[in-house]
């Protein structure tokens, strides 16, 4: 079982004097920030010129700084971009700018675990990961409570880096609930197999076999919509609130037994060969390095299967049905 943490664990006092520079002020940015700040932390915000969320973090009461001139005034630096840019970030605009001893913080193992940040010797490194979007993180805050995260250290140079961590993440709220102690590798490689096997991938490909099964029967698509994609958010949430058992428990007899008699004919033995092979690709840097290049070359991989997916039935019905549905707020992805 993970070790875990919590506000009576960490002492803000590791904080004391330092200023963090968050750079990015997105979903995760912004909470960071504000929770960072109302915790009696110094806080500045480092941004590329042009970056829209310049005016964003102004008006949120920070000092905006370029990256490189963050860099130059933190004690801490905290990466909350996107992944494939963490890397020119880092070699063009921090490391030649950065405070000898300055402290490197990321909020996912990516860089750090697949060589494309390579810090210092003499740094520390650590990782505070909320397992919930920036907006959780937030309200989540201002209401006395916090979301549980991760917490990792690679490089503790100063022999206080998971001092400064805990400090860190119990500025942010997450030591209310629980901070878990976990490594740079297996929370990349746990992260990224989650997403691609599960989560998203794994999910949708589910998702869409359904439908076109019952559409390919002759079954009306709005009806095989229904059945297949949207009543997904009621098992999830049962999921969310209470494990497997509460979801079974909550469902009818019918769709209880249903699960239990063919949930292993659909996801068997061979779906899990095909798991162990994607995380085999993980684990051996594959997966990073297509990733990498893909980044490198302009998307073209991905473009060509985002405007596929787009194009499919399933996205034309429920656009349509979706739009039937008052309570919804509608979301309307722009074009890649």
């Amino acid at each position: 079982m993970a070790k875990v943490y919590y506000d009576r664990d960490a002492n803000l006092q590791a904080l004391s004097g330092k200023t963090v520079a968050i750079l990015g002020y997105g979903s995760q940015g912004h909470a960071h920030a504000q929770n960072l700040k109302e915790s009696g932390i110094s806080v500045i915000v480092g941004l590329h010129e042009g970056s829209k969320s310049r005016e964003t973090a102004r008006g949120d009461g920070f000092d905006v700084y370029s990256v490189a001139d963050a860099a130059r005034n933190a004690d801490i630096i905290m990466f909350l971009m996107p992944d494939h840019v963490q890397a020119e970030t880092y070699n063009t605009h921090v490391a030649p700018n950065m405070k000898d001893g300055a402290v490197l913080a990321f909020a996912h193992g990516f860089s750090i675990h697949f060589g494309q940040v390579v810090p210092p010797k003499g740094n520390d490194v650590f990782m505070i990961a909320p397992k919930g979007p920036g907006h959780i993180v937030r309200r989540m805050y201002t209401e006395g409570k916090g979301v549980p995260s991760l917490v990792a250290v690679y490089q503790n140079a100063s022999g206080r880096a998971m001092d400064i961590a805990l400090a860190y993440g119990a500025a942010i709220g997450a030591g209310r609930s629980g901070i878990l102690e976990t490594t740079f590798k297996e929370e990349t490689e746990s992260d990224l197999f989650g997403e691609q096997a599960v989560l998203c991938g794994g999910l949708s490909e589910l998702i869409k076999a359904g439908f076109y099964t019952l559409v390919e029967a002759g079954y009306q698509p709005e009806v095989a919509y229904f059945e297949c994609l949207h009543e997904v958010k009621l098992i999830v949430d049962l999921i969310f609130e209470g494990g497997l058992t509460w979801m079974r428990y909550s469902v009818s007899d019918t769709a209880k037994y249903g699960d239990l008699a063919s949930g292993k004919r659909i996801v068997d033995d061979r779906t899990k060969e095909n798991m162990k092979k994607i995380l085999e690709e993980i684990q051996d840097g594959t997966f990073a390095k297509d990733w990498i290049l893909e980044n490198r070359a302009g998307r073209p991989k991905m473009k060509k299967w985002v405007a596929g997916e787009r194009g499919q039935l399933i996205e034309k019905v429920g656009k349509e049905l979706r739009g039937m549905m008052p309570w919804l707020v509608k979301k309307e992805a722009p074009e890649y």
